[in-house]
């Protein structure tokens, strides 16, 4: 008899991104009303309503990657602790910008945050790329949103470094 159903593990891999999203969006819906609608951004600046599905999608594929290099690697095993710690560090850090950019309304901290994840996903995709290489091509979209978000965090915290925000 199977305890775990063959297709749990993928499951869960693949949500498990989404516990910090979900947890994130209560302090993000509090603060776009007012503290993140007073400050200014650039034009290029996405609409709200695009982060939410943006960010499904891509915890969605880098979760699934996750389980890739989980199960190419046989599961928890000594080969697993550098690609899955990193994506572990990387997936902390990533939780934790929400917090501290719109929670403490730290704007220069989650800039150095964001670019610490970026860091951290680079060296996930590059330790993922010689174990499975869709789960590395999975996360190169979030690679290219963390440098969307990087500058567009760094051009927010430009823009308004000497403007007192309302708390």
């Amino acid at each position: 008899m199977e305890v775990v159903p063959a297709w749990a593990p993928a499951v869960g891999f693949t949500l498990l991104p989404h516990a910090g999203g979900v947890l994130g969006s209560k302090i993000t819906k509090k603060e776009i009303p007012v503290w993140y609608q007073s400050l200014q951004k650039p034009s290029w600046c996405p609409p709200n309503w695009v982060f939410a599905p943006v960010w499904g999608t891509l915890y969605t594929s880098m979760g699934y990657g996750s389980y890739l290099v989980w199960k190419e690697l046989g599961g928890f095993s000594e080969k697993s602790v550098v690609p899955l710690g990193l994506y572990a560090g990387q997936l902390a850090l990533n939780w934790a910008w929400t917090p501290i950019f719109f929670g403490a309304h730290k704007i220069g901290w989650g800039l150095a945050t964001l670019l610490l994840t970026t860091g951290a996903a680079t060296a996930t995709t590059a330790s993922w790329y010689n174990i499975h290489k869709t789960a590395a091509y999975l996360m190169v979209p979030y690679l290219a949103w963390l440098t969307m978000a990087s500058t567009l965090n760094y051009r927010i915290w430009k823009d308004n470094c000497n403007k007192k925000q309302p708390e």
